[in-house]
């Protein structure tokens, strides 16, 4: 099959890397995309957009940007680089200007019920306390896929919920947005607000945890592939 000219590059969110795509990534690459899966430090928004934008800049040709929660904020400020024609957010935060993803969950009076779950270390890494993971992050997901998740979890350090959003890509870019109906990590509603706001080109609802991407891999890829048809 001949590869095709766009490139999807994979973001991952927080407490997680980039193999966290393994189940979407050959579902994508059987049809003739090229796929890239980013791995970023998780250190600052800052410093995962650039990341993010050094594999964009890497690439030829369009490139189709996929974000996974912390991973929206990342796409929506590395989405302005001029290759990006498109953005696909999955159970993801997508501020506007000014907003952080601080700012954002502070205006909720609900909180999700993850949230007590997380906890700093002494150099301001968050982390999820390895016997809530699967129940809060991805309680949908098998035994084996969410034991490697809890314990092979990335910490991201509390600085990248307070990095605040410049212009976002999603203003003028096509977008899709898929939601996790039974996410405890990024309220449902918050997400379909956020999503709605955009006004992507599509909106999906799954009975999935926050771990989408591992749990509905076929429909998560489905999304992504309509995503990248009409961007190619």
């Amino acid at each position: 099959m001949k590869t095709k000219d766009l490139t999807i590059i994979l973001v991952h969110g927080a407490w997680s890397d980039g193999s966290n795509w393994r189940y979407i990534i050959p579902l994508l690459h059987q049809e003739g995309y090229k796929v890239r899966s980013v791995q970023n430090p998780l250190t600052s928004l800052e410093d995962d957009i650039q990341k993010t934008n050094d594999l964009i800049d890497a690439q030829d040709g369009k490139v189709l940007l996929v974000g996974h929660s912390y991973g929206g904020a990342v796409i929506s400020g590395a989405g302005n680089n001029g290759k990006v024609v498109g953005l696909v957010y999955v159970a993801a935060f997508a501020p506007d200007k000014g907003e952080s993803l601080g700012s954002i969950s502070a205006e909720k009076i609900k909180q999700p019920a993850g949230r007590t779950s997380i906890y700093p270390d002494s150099k301001g890494f968050l982390w999820i306390k390895y016997d809530e993971h699967h129940k809060n992050f991805c309680h949908d997901v098998n035994e084996a896929d969410a034991l490697v998740a809890s314990l092979a979890q990335k910490p991201i350090h509390s600085k990248c919920f307070g990095g605040i959003m410049g212009d976002p890509a999603w203003r003028n870019k096509p977008t899709w947005y898929q939601v996790s109906l039974n996410d405890q990590m990024i309220l449902p509603e918050t997400q379909r607000e956020m999503a709605e706001r955009m006004k992507p080109e599509k909106i999906i609802y799954l009975e999935a945890s926050h771990f989408s991407l591992v749990s509905k891999p076929q429909e998560v890829a489905r999304l992504i592939l309509e995503a990248a048809k009409s961007s190619e």
